[in-house]
């Protein structure tokens, strides 16, 4: 299947030749033809499985080649809950508008940086809105955008948005915006919570569900390593230097972890940046980059922060600390292994963490291969054996 004939024009199929891809991906298939025809849509599907070219592609084609007038409202509102993933989707959207005339104007808002540059720039009027739902709603309240012409909502990744208590906002959102336009929502999963949101917001959606609720991707390489819990940076240096990873990303439960362990990483001369809540958002921006560019070998992050971090080749993740939360380590892993190419994802386990790696491995319906290292092995009676 290729993407003119899911009803693209030629100006989007030829945007998307230019980034790389020849044939859609399943939700991509799916997914584009029900938003063309202008239905809402409930979709799952996870973060690497091309969800966000998903949407944006057919929002492109239903607002192109209409004349609105200078005032140029918002018509197509993208809501996420994270500035890197908001970031990232504004990308996708100047990425396959490239070629279409007259262009559509868009834009990305997000907090963490200062309100006047970007009410400054929404004076000019913006057609599709990238936004995280409270800065969306500051700007609203500076009288900086108006949401009364919105013809398209997004909610994109509205698991996280529920998860972290954006229900509230999202409810204020919906208030300032026509009741008769399409609503697109993408969840990883279909829980509980997400259906009760979609029957209060979508009108006689289609449904599009493309991988297994809570399935790691399969062509993602598990391996986990029982590690004593002092030993995981050295066995981390180790793994990396032998094996010469050259891209990897690195997941801490906290902070303060994330701080500590890129210190030591760039002391032991491999080149490391942290991303998380109390970083500044140009010094998260400017990491992410530098990571992606190849200029810095680890990058180290929060779950938080991590969330909309797109690296198309990613090779290598690698869980420090196991997540809190199962459900993560499948959002985490799902970093590599995209598009069909390869990855791996490490799991440095230690004694503390052996129920959390059982509840992984009951939630993925799969058992975690063991590997195992000639000096990290752990014992009963002895934590660690000398290198």
């Amino acid at each position: 299947m290729s993407f003119s004939s899911l009803g693209l024009s030629e100006t989007l199929v030829r945007a998307v030749s230019d980034a790389g891809y020849t044939s859609p991906t399943p939700i991509q298939q799916q997914a584009i033809p029900v938003i063309l025809s202008g239905r809402d849509l409930l979709a799952a599907a996870q973060t690497g499985t091309g969800k966000t070219a998903g949407f944006t592609l057919p929002i492109l084609q239903r607002l192109s080649g209409r004349d609105v007038g200078a005032s140029r409202p918002v018509r197509a509102l993208i809501l996420t809950p994270t500035r890197e993933l908001a970031a990232q989707v504004a990308e996708s959207v100047k990425k396959y508008s490239v070629h279409q005339m007259p262009r559509l104007k868009s834009d990305v808002v997000f907090g963490g940086v200062k309100i006047n540059p970007q009410m400054m720039r929404l004076r000019g009027g913006v057609d599709i809105l990238t936004a995280t739902p409270g800065r969306l709603l500051d700007l609203v309240g500076q009288n900086a955008l108006k949401l009364n012409q919105v013809e398209i909502l997004v909610l994109d990744e509205a698991d996280r948005m529920l998860d972290m208590g954006f229900i509230k906002d999202i409810t204020k959102i919906l208030a300032l915006m026509p009741k008769n336009r399409q609503n697109l929502l993408f969840s990883a999963t279909f829980s509980a919570d997400i259906r009760k949101l979609a029957q209060g917001l979508l009108v006689k959606p289609a449904q599009v569900e493309v991988c297994v609720e809570n399935t790691a991707a399969e062509n993602v390489e598990q391996i986990a390593y029982s590690i004593s819990k002092n030993a995981k940076t050295a066995l981390l240096t180790h793994l990396i230097k032998s094996n010469d990873w050259r891209q990897v990303l690195v997941f801490t439960s906290t902070k303060h972890a994330a701080n500590r362990l890129t210190e030591k990483l760039n002391a032991a001369q491999i080149s490391a940046k942290a991303i998380h809540g109390n970083k500044s958002q140009s010094a998260r921006t400017s990491a992410l980059a530098e990571f992606k560019a190849g200029d810095i070998q680890v990058l180290v992050a929060t779950d938080l922060a991590a969330r909309g971090i797109d690296i198309a080749k990613l090779p290598h993740v690698v869980n420090y600390e196991l997540p809190r939360a199962s459900a993560d380590y499948v959002h985490r892993i799902g970093r590599t292994g995209r598009a069909g190419r390869g990855g791996l994802a490490v799991s440095l386990v230690s004694q503390e963490e052996n129920s959390a790696l059982r509840q992984v491995e009951k939630l993925i319906g799969a058992k975690i291969a063991q590997g195992r290292i000639s000096g990290f092995e752990v014992t009963e009676h002895k934590s660690l054996k000398a290198s």
